[in-house]
Formats: C-alpha cells, structure tokens, sequence
C-alpha cells in the first residue's frame, strides 16, 4: 500500500509551518481586535482587523508559492476567517456602537457573523467550480473592512458610538446581507502580479500609498464601501433582465455567472453534436 501523503485534490494531508503562521497570526490579530474594543481602544481594534487582512492575503499565496498547500491548512484559515474577519468586527462594532440599542444592536451584530458563516461555508463548497475572476457575493475580509473602517472612522474623528448607533447598525447588517447575494464582484486573481509594468504604474502605486497615508481610515473605508457597491452596480450592468436568482439564492449551478447566453450556448452546442 503507499504511503502517498497527498489526496485526490492535489493537496497534501500534513501541517506545513509558514502558511499556518501567518494564518495564526491574522487570527491573533482578530482575538486582540475583540480585545481590545473590551477596553475601547477602538482605533486600536479597528487597525488589527485590517492587520489580519494582511496575513490572510499572505497565508494563501505564501502557501501556492512554496508548494506547501494543505487541506489542514484550507480548514485552519477558514476558521480562523470567521473569527478575525466575522466575530471581531461584529464584535468590534457592538461595543462602539450597537450596545446602546439594545436587540436591534446585538440582532445586527449577529446578523453579520451569521452572513460571514454562510459566505465562508458557500466560498468552501463551490471551490472549483466558480468563475475565479469573480467572487459570489462579498467576501468577507472586504465586509469586515466596511464594519471595522466604520469604526475606525468614528472613533478617529471623535465621534460617539451611541450617536451614530442607527447607522452603524444599517451598514453591518447590509455588510452582512451583500456576502450572502448572488451579486458579483471583481476577485482581482486575474491581474498578472509577476509580469512587467510601465513606470507610470509604479507612479500610480506610489501615489496610492501616499493618499493613503494622510487619512488611512477614511480612505480605506471609502475604497471598501465603494467595493460593495460595485457588486449590485455590476451585476445589474451585466444582465438583460434582473431576476431573484441574480441577487439571492441558488437555482442552479450558473448563479455565480450571471450570463443569460450561457443555457443558450449549451443548448446550441449540443444540437450540433447531435446532428
């Protein structure tokens, strides 16, 4: 019998170090982002789920680049997801903002932990199989920057969390909302981060970090809310006709494409064949 550590999938069965560590490390920034709001150091919480961002951009590609990917490690960063990326901002916000409104705080918080779940159990079973150029619904590292910005921002700019309660529970319970529709959004995969660019290019990277810097917690809550517009904007731009299954739910197999030719196709390729 051999003694092949891999399985069917191509990944292999054993822990490797360095994609877990920096997995670990984005859940540890989450933990001490929840921490921290405890004992509102809400800018600090803020910054930390934003840190855990990082690490979870880096986890997977540091895995893909030394060939150490592992199902151990899918699991591992899943899980891990869903406390630095669905409890911590959820978390985040109800102590800055939402303990003041009593059920409707905690339901708004809980709304956007149970939208994450969801987002992260779909993401996990339709791997493989969906259009990697766009991601089904909004991720949930983009809806924890919405919740933890939002903070972020306030608490910045001095604002109090009890004067801002309504809103603050509008926006986590839409942020929760968008990452279980059908809505599509750009995954960026396809950008080609090995190949050359102009320096024009290079300007323009240097110029984004520079506007940035000045104010980093309006302008990243501003790209990201931004972002989750995108998703119903493009949706709706790409379909002749919007229908339920193009914001909600999951009739078939092609929700995640939302390209009305596509059945068409099929059935005229199959005719072919036939004949």
């Amino acid at each position: 019998m051999s003694n092949d550590s891999s399985n069917t999938n191509g990944k292999s069965r054993g822990i490797y170090l360095l994609p877990n560590l920096f997995t670990t490390a984005g859940l540890f920034s989450g933990f001490y982002a929840i921490v921290a709001s405890m004992n509102d150091r809400f800018i600090e919480a803020a910054v930390a789920i934003f840190i855990a961002m990082v690490f979870d951009g880096l986890d997977g590609r540091v895995a893909r680049m030394t060939n150490t990917e592992s199902d151990f490690g899918a699991e591992f960063d899943s899980m891990a997801d869903i406390v630095s990326f669905g409890m911590a901002p959820a978390l985040v916000m109800y102590n800055y903002a939402l303990a003041d409104l009593g059920k409707i705080g905690w339901l708004a918080a809980f709304i956007f932990v149970a939208g994450g779940a969801l987002r992260l159990a779909r993401f996990n079973t339709n791997l493989g199989s969906s259009d990697k150029n766009f991601f089904q619904g909004l991720a949930i590292p983009s809806a924890a920057a919405i919740v933890a910005g939002l903070v972020w921002v306030g608490a910045e700019y001095g604002v109090e969390g009890s004067d801002m309660g309504g809103f603050a529970a509008v926006i986590t319970i839409c942020a929760g909302l968008l990452m279980v529709t059908n809505f599509r959004y750009h995954s960026f995969k396809d950008v080609d981060w090995k190949g050359k660019v102009s320096f024009l290019v290079i300007l323009v990277i240097v110029l984004v970090f520079v506007i940035v810097a000045t104010q980093p917690s309006l302008v990243l809550f501003s790209i990201f809310f931004l972002y989750a517009l995108s998703g119903p904007v493009l949706t709706i731009k790409n379909v002749k006709k919007l229908k339920l299954g193009h914001v909600v739910g999951d009739d078939d197999e092609d929700d995640a494409d939302f390209n009305d030719n596509k059945e068409t196709k099929k059935e005229a390729e199959k005719s072919e064949k036939e004949d």
